[in-house]
């Protein structure tokens, strides 16, 4: 029997019950509708790089994605249109892109996962959400048993948020289709720490090449690139940052960053909450770990259990909870565990 410590990045979780993998979209798609026929409890899987099972594992049906394949058009004028499965890489397909001259993923490169779960959590990082890029997704609805694309208005992105995140039960995601820009350099650059490595001013724009290593070098330095080592055993970042009214904002330390947003709240780093709560880097229990690199990323120090995992997080939480009054909500998705 397989366990989930063989299907995540985090290399810990109990046995998986029933396991299909999935190579073409129709097997993707009847194994889903065999599994919804049979009442079985579904869990799909991509990467299995934001995902935490419990050590009792998942008695019903996993099913792995691992649909591969793009098609794409590309126009001096109007740039490139990327139609990609759900099952394939998400780093590899951002390396294409830049390969084919294409702009506007660069600062998403080096983050774990596949296709299909990028929109899913509408993934970013310095400065920028994969919702910028995003013109459609095509999902097979689970309820109706038909195939449903969304704009990407239709598609709800927030924060790590989407409508497929909200919607678990219903949309399975096949492909998603990408409009981005032909050019050789990347978009302004917003996040302090990539300018000051990159030594350029913030919004500079630099050969998006050049910013795709940048990023990798960055991640490399705090543990989130997944490796096959023991410290880069995780799941990325476990928490998201905070979005906090500005009341809350005002009563945090001047130090703590404060990133303001459309609609009159607050973002403010959940590394920094932690840091500034007690929670260090290196601090393990029993065979977890905070990184060595960055406090947001707990990891596997090789004999971990989940539930190892799940008491390391909590502690974090109530460490921040007592010393700043704010909530740490996890990143990663949690099966099977009561948080």
């Amino acid at each position: 029997m397989t366990n989930f410590s063989e299907l995540t990045t985090l290399h810990v979780g109990g046995p998986a019950k029933n396991v299909i993998r999935a190579k073409t979209e129709a097997e993707l798609i009847e194994a889903v509708r065999m599994a919804d026929g049979s009442g079985s409890e579904l869990l799909i899987v991509g990467g299995g790089s934001n995902l935490l099972v419990g050590d009792l594992g998942f008695d019903g049906t996993v099913i792995i994605v691992e649909t591969t394949g793009n098609s794409y058009e590309i126009d001096a004028c109007s740039g490139g249109m990327l139609q990609v499965s759900a099952g394939v890489n998400w780093d590899e397909f951002v390396a294409f892109t830049i390969e084919k001259n294409l702009a506007n993923l660069e600062s998403l490169s080096g983050i774990p996962g596949t296709v299909g779960g990028a929109p899913i959590q509408n993934i970013g990082a310095y400065g920028h959400e994969v919702a910028e890029a995003i013109a459609r997704v095509r999902t097979y609805d689970r309820k109706s048993r038909t195939i449903k694309t969304f704009t990407n208005d239709q598609c709800e992105f927030g924060y790590r948020d989407s409508i497929f995140k909200r919607e678990t039960a219903q949309y399975l995601i096949l492909d998603v289709t990408f409009h981005l820009r032909l050019g050789e350099f990347s978009l302004p650059i917003k996040y302090k720490e990539l300018a000051d490595f990159l030594k350029v001013d913030l919004d500079a724009r630099v050969p998006t090449s050049e910013l795709r290593l940048a990023v990798l070098a960055l991640r490399e330095k705090k543990g989130m690139l997944i490796r096959g080592v023991h410290q880069n055993w995780s799941a990325g970042s476990f928490f998201v940052n905070p979005i906090i009214s500005a009341e809350v904002a005002a009563t945090l330390p001047e130090s703590a960053p404060r990133w303001p947003q459309p609609d009159g709240l607050i973002k403010t780093s959940a590394a920094w909450l932690m840091e500034n709560a007690g929670v260090s880097k290196g601090e393990k229990l029993n065979g977890a770990k905070i990184s060595d690199n960055h406090v947001l990323a707990l990891t596997n120090a090789g004999n971990a259990t989940a539930e190892d995992i799940v008491q390391l997080a909590r502690s974090a939480r109530r460490k921040v909870q007592e010393k700043f009054g704010i909530t740490l909500i996890p990143e990663v998705r949690l099966v099977g565990i009561d948080f």
